[in-house]
């Protein structure tokens, strides 16, 4: 019997099984980002094999518009978006945004990056709606449509002035699913509890009510995260936009909230959280040999003089704009906090189930990885080859430091907590120079850091439960880019070739295998990388993730060292320089996947 035959008589099995017990509709499937509160990824029913695309819906009608404000910015077509997962219920329904309103076009493109109020820049402009769907005689079928009043966090670019801002990077949208209601961020901090069967408002909660803050400036970020019992835990950040709110201006307030199925609400602000990291007003923050200004003159780094960078401003602790917080089995909850004005002053943080703090683990100088390692040291008297670190540096410390690396969390990228079976919590980050791989950090469930792995660049991983035992499956792009500097320098020398992997690690982060996109062009040599910053692993195993090349692939186990097919793949829409997207698996074992701007559903 073929792989394909096997799973043809589970999935008939298992539909059999469904139709005599019975849909329950108030049963959740896919909930929320990662699919449950500990963003496993993973669900025990086959997915269907890729042979059609059931569905082709435009979730984000401004896609030509947002990717052409992009092209003076990067000289090429770049889709700057976050989109959330597919939500699913067992009932044969799902759940997706819908952006809609005018697109604040630019004239010229682009001037949004001078500064003006068009395009990324007046994004709040737009309106975010939930839609659900029913699947009627094979037919995706919208439902009812939720209009909310959330809008993202500015994006605030004003380049002239020395002001990035978001860079066009648009937050993610993302609600959850908890029995028989969808609950859909809102503005100023709030949270919308919808009936998901009529698509009508039962309640608006306010966990700011009576508070001293900003409405217009307090904004849901990052996902809604729902825990086993139907508690919501989601960031917020309030902004001083009274001049830049992200470089200029330090944050007015940061807080983890909590809703609960009675509608009563709780806040801690993330100074309670951690209350070892330094005040906002702090100068003594580390900073790089960036600040030195002399434009790469004294690569390779580290400099002899001086031997350690310049401090400087700290900034206040506050949530990543795209993280959603996991939560474990016992009930801990876990997010990801960094200093406003330093994104090397991060911490993996894990509260009590009642907001009480339960401790805060630092993610600075946990890598040693970068000089002698990952990056070469340089022969003495040689100034010139390519990602190296200067002669006699230390072995380990990152050059653009010279100590030890540290995490670092962008809030243009998605990635989220992980908490494992065994209680141990992994997250992706970046770093100051494995560019565009970053590390997947590894802490117990008591905040001691474990180990890394050497790539954690926007992806939650997905967890597949087997054998009494778990792997790991992350995206794995090796990109043909420098290490850690990007001056008219040879030491900034792009790497000279480019891998692009989807690799399944063992709970220690060893490779257990790896499977390799072989799909080239006469402009992409070295083949195309992997968009999907959140993969997912069905029943059997199989791994489902999209490429830029824009296909899905279906990767089964049972292999070892680098595949050379896959299971499956199918075409989708073109997609170069594609967003980051989520994949997602419904109850009967539909692929919901993202390409452009478009949602499609895949199956039988």
């Amino acid at each position: 019997m073929t792989r394909l035959h096997l799973i043809a008589t589970c999935f008939l099995l298992c539909m059999g099984i469904l139709l005599l017990t019975g849909f329950d509709s108030d049963h959740v499937f896919w909930a929320q980002w990662g699919r449950n509160g500990q963003h496993a990824g993973m669900v025990g029913v086959p997915g269907q094999p890729l042979n059609h695309k059931l569905a082709d819906i435009i979730y984000d009608p401004f896609v030509p518009d947002e990717k052409a404000e992009n092209l003076p910015v990067y000289g090429v077509s770049v889709l700057t978006a976050h989109y959330q997962a597919t939500m699913s219920d067992d009932d044969d329904s799902f759940y997706m945004v819908q952006k809609s309103g005018t697109y604040p076009k630019c004239s010229p493109r682009g001037k949004w990056a001078l500064g003006a109020t068009c395009g990324p820049n007046a994004w709040n402009q737009l309106e975010w709606n939930v839609i659900r769907y029913e699947w009627k005689h094979e037919q995706a079928v919208p439902s009812w449509t939720y209009w909310t009043d959330w809008k993202p966090e500015p994006n605030a670019s004003n380049f002239p002035l020395g002001f990035g801002g978001l860079i066009g990077w648009e937050p993610v949208f993302h609600p959850a699913l908890v029995g028989r209601h969808l609950y859909v961020p809102g503005a100023g901090g709030t949270v919308w509890k919808v009936d998901k069967r009529t698509g009508r408002t039962e309640s608006h909660v306010n966990p700011f009510a009576g508070m001293n803050i900003d409405p217009a400036n307090t904004f849901v970020s990052g996902p809604l995260t729902a825990d086993e019992n139907g508690n919501i835990f989601y960031n917020v950040i309030e902004l001083n936009t009274n001049g830049n709110p992200w470089q200029q201006n330090d944050v007015a307030g940061a807080w983890l909230a909590k809703v609960s199925p009675d509608d009563t609400s709780a806040t801690v602000t993330f100074a309670v959280l951690i209350p070892n990291a330094p005040p906002g007003n702090a100068t003594n923050c580390p900073g790089t040999f960036f600040n030195l200004n002399d434009n790469g003159a004294s690569l390779p780094w580290p400099p002899t003089t001086p031997p350690m960078p310049p401090t400087q401003l700290c900034g206040s602790q506050r949530p990543g704009v795209n993280i959603a917080p996991a939560v474990g089995l016992d009930g801990t909850v876990y997010t990801v906090s960094v200093a406003h004005f330093d994104n090397m002053v991060t911490y993996l943080v894990a509260v009590n189930p009642d907001l009480t703090p339960k401790w805060a683990a630092s993610m600075q100088h946990r890598l040693t990885d970068a000089c002698g390692v990952l990056l070469p040291i340089a022969p003495q008297n040689v100034n010139d080859l390519p990602n190296s670190c200067r002669y006699g540096t230390t072995v380990g410390v990152d050059p653009t430091t010279n100590a030890n690396g540290s995490a670092t969390i962008s809030d243009l990228y998605s990635s989220s907590p992980t908490v494992l079976p065994d209680g141990s919590v992994l997250f992706g980050v970046t770093d100051n120079y494995n560019y565009l791989r970053g590390h997947l950090l590894h802490f117990d469930g008591r905040g001691n850091y474990m180990n890394a792995y050497t790539f954690g660049f926007d992806s939650t991983p997905a967890v597949y439960r087997h054998d009494d035992t778990y792997s790991i499956v992350i995206k794995d792009n090796h990109g043909q880019a420098s290490a850690y500097c990007s001056f008219n320098n040879p030491v900034c020398t792009p790497l000279p070739t480019a891998s692009f992997l989807i690799s399944q690690l063992d709970a220690n982060l060893n490779v257990e295998w790896s499977f390799k996109n072989t799909t080239i062009d006469k402009n992409d040599p070295f083949g195309y990388e992997w968009c999907v910053n959140a993969p997912v692993v069905d029943g059997f195993g199989v791994v489902y993730a999209a490429s830029e090349d824009g296909h899905i692939y279906s990767i089964p186990q049972g292999h070892h060292g680098v595949f050379k097919k896959p299971l499956q793949k199918i075409f989708l829409k073109e997609s170069i320089f594609a967003a980051y997207t989520p994949l997602s698996i419904g109850a009967d074992g539909k692929e919901y996947t993202q390409n452009d701007g478009h949602l499609f559903v895949l199956g039988w």
